[in-house]
């Protein structure tokens, strides 16, 4: 993303890819950020600005939350970084809105902060970065569409109180994996009894990549954000690219494209690289 300060309050938006999304400002996720920045400083500046997306749009690996947390984070250090990151969530939380139909941290949280980070709440928000050890990450991305909107919609408006439970059990042990460096517990507490078991029948072969993916060596995982991206922890880089064989092996039976990514976890969120300090 390249962005610019203007003396108008508009944004104007060009896009460098091939994925056709909005231009006008307030049907982008980019440009509402920019928008409620603007709204913020009462009008009294614009911004300019290119993007040029390697994360297609559905993928359930963030797309709207890199343009949203790109976007925020870009137009503050244009300004002087006189928003904390806390405020720059709120008005990145304004592209997810626009993306998802609901204001929501999940993925713009770590995206601006680093690392991984829980969301306790939104109203008000608070936002608790943790801790965590070493972790490789395996990604599979089928090339097929998974609207989050969509995504949410299938999903069940009530929740049996024992699944719950038993989810507020497994949340509680995935923190406390990571902040004690406990492998075993991750893995353990890896298990979704609630979005999981509904989204997944959106996604080709999930069930027999899960199973895969665990007989490789991998900690565990599950759908990434709303899919159809499924995400997969290990210890090693070694066992993370098995996982991504495993993956691999899956698609290609099945006959669906895809790419695979075996990366670890960033401990910066998002990278300014100024061009007038190049």
């Amino acid at each position: 993303m390249k962005i610019e300060l203007l003396d108008e309050p508009i944004v104007t938006i060009t896009n460098k890819d091939e994925f056709n999304l909005p231009t006008a400002a307030e049907k982008n996720v980019a440009g509402v950020v920019l928008l409620s920045i603007i709204e913020k400083l009462n009008n009294k500046c614009g911004f300019s600005i290119e993007i040029e997306k390697h994360i297609k749009p559905g993928s359930g690996i963030g797309s709207s939350a890199a343009s949203a947390a790109g976007a925020a984070v870009a137009a503050n250090h244009l300004l002087g970084k006189i928003y904390s990151n806390d405020e720059l969530v709120q008005f990145a939380m304004n592209g997810e809105k626009l993306a998802s139909g609901v204001k929501h941290a999940d993925n713009i949280a770590p995206c601006i902060w680093g690392g991984v980070s829980l969301v306790r709440a939104i109203h008000p928000l608070d936002i608790v970065p943790l801790a965590s050890p070493e972790i490789f990450v395996t990604v599979v991305h089928p090339q097929i569409e998974v609207r989050t909107s969509d995504a949410r919609q299938i999903l069940r408006k009530q929740v049996l109180l024992k699944d719950a439970i038993k989810q507020w059990g497994n949340i509680a042990g995935l923190v406390t994996g990571f902040l004690k460096n406990d492998y075993d517990l991750i893995g353990r507490s890896l298990e979704d009894v609630i979005i999981e078991p509904i989204r997944s029948i959106l996604i080709p072969g999930f069930d027999e990549i899960k199973s895969g993916c665990k007989e490789a060596g991998a900690l565990g995982g599950g759908i990434s954000g709303s899919g159809p991206s499924v995400f997969m922890l290990s210890k090693t880089k070694a066992t993370a690219e098995d996982v991504a064989a495993v993956m691999s092996g899956v698609y290609e039976r099945i006959g669906i494209d895809y790419n695979t990514y075996v990366t670890n976890i960033k401990r910066e969120g998002v990278e300014v690289v100024d061009s007038r300090e190049s």
